[in-house]
C-alpha cells in the first residue's frame, strides 16, 4: 500500500469484535501489528471486551495481584504478562477495550502525543456525551473522574507502530479490582461510568460515541471490516 494513497484516504480499519478471550485477541493483535510493521495493511482500531483476566505489564509486580495462584485458578481467572507499559490491570465484561494499531510517523505523532490523544478521546466522550467531569492527571496515565481512575492505558511501540491500548470501565464487576492493586497505585481508587452515573449502562451504548470522538481526535475515518477480510488482505499482500 502506498503512503500517498493511505494519507489521501485518511481511513483506518475498525474491528468491532464483542467478547473475545484475551489470549485469542492477543494472537490476533500480534498478527495485525506485525502486518502493520511490514506495511501490508493500513492502521487498525480493535474494540472488544474480554472475559475476566488480569494482565501484567513489562515492569509489573506479581505481588500487586493479591490472590494466590490456586485462588485465581478456582475463580477461573488467567494471568498474562504482556509487553506493554504499566503494572497490573483487570479486563472483563463491561469494559470497552481498545487496541489501536497505528503507524505514529504516518499520523504525525510521537509516543507522548499519541497517549495524550487516546486520553483526550475518552475525556471528550465522557464529558460531552455523558456529562462526566473527566480529566487527565499529569504523571498518572489514564483518565480520571473525581480522583478515581475510570480508564487505564498501557501501550507498546516498536518502529513507531503501536499495540495494546486502553480499557474504559463502563459497567464491569468492580469486585475484581479488589483482588489487585490496580496499576500498582495503592492510594488511588478505580471507578466506572455506571458507578458515577448511578445507573446501568452497556458497552454498546458507549461504543458509538467513542468511535465518533476517536475519529475526531485522531482526524481519521473508521471503516468497519470483519477479521476474515482483514486476514485475507494480510495474506494476499505476502
Amino acid at each position: 500500500m502506498s503512503d500517498a494513497k493511505e494519507r489521501a484516504l485518511n481511513e483506518i480499519y475498525l474491528l468491532d469484535l464483542g467478547l473475545v478471550d484475551y489470549g485469542e485477541a492477543l494472537r490476533l493483535q500480534e498478527g495485525i501489528w506485525e502486518a502493520r510493521l511490514k506495511g501490508k495493511i493500513r492502521d487498525v482500531l480493535i474494540l472488544l471486551e474480554h472475559p475476566p483476566v488480569f494482565t501484567l505489564g513489562m515492569g509489573g509486580n506479581r505481588l500487586n495481584i493479591l490472590l494466590p495462584q490456586e485462588e485465581l485458578e478456582k475463580k477461573g481467572i488467567k494471568v498474562y504478562r504482556v509487553d506493554r507499559g504499566g503494572d497490573v490491570t483487570y479486563h472483563g465484561p463491561g469494559q470497552l477495550v481498545g487496541y489501536p494499531i497505528l503507524n505514529l510517523k504516518a499520523n504525525g505523532l510521537d509516543v507522548h502525543s499519541y497517549i495524550w490523544k487516546i486520553e483526550e478521546s475518552i475525556v471528550e466522550m465522557l464529558k460531552e456525551d455523558f456529562g462526566l467531569d473527566a480529566e487527565i492527571v499529569k504523571g498518572f496515565p489514564g483518565v480520571w473522574v473525581k480522583n478515581k481512575k475510570i480508564a487505564a492505558i498501557g501501550v507498546r511501540v516498536r518502529s513507531m507502530v503501536t499495540k495494546h491500548g486502553f480499557a474504559l470501565n463502563v459497567n464491569p464487576n468492580m469486585e475484581y479490582f479488589k483482588m489487585i492493586i490496580p496499576c500498582g497505585l495503592k492510594d488511588k481508587d478505580v471507578t466506572s461510568m455506571a458507578e458515577i452515573l448511578e445507573k446501568n449502562i452497556s458497552v454498546s451504548e458507549v461504543k458509538k460515541p467513542y468511535i465518533k470522538h476517536f475519529s475526531r481526535v485522531f482526524n481519521v475515518r473508521l471503516r468497519k471490516v470483519n477479521p476474515e477480510n482483514l486476514l485475507s488482505e494480510i495474506y494476499l499482500e505476502q
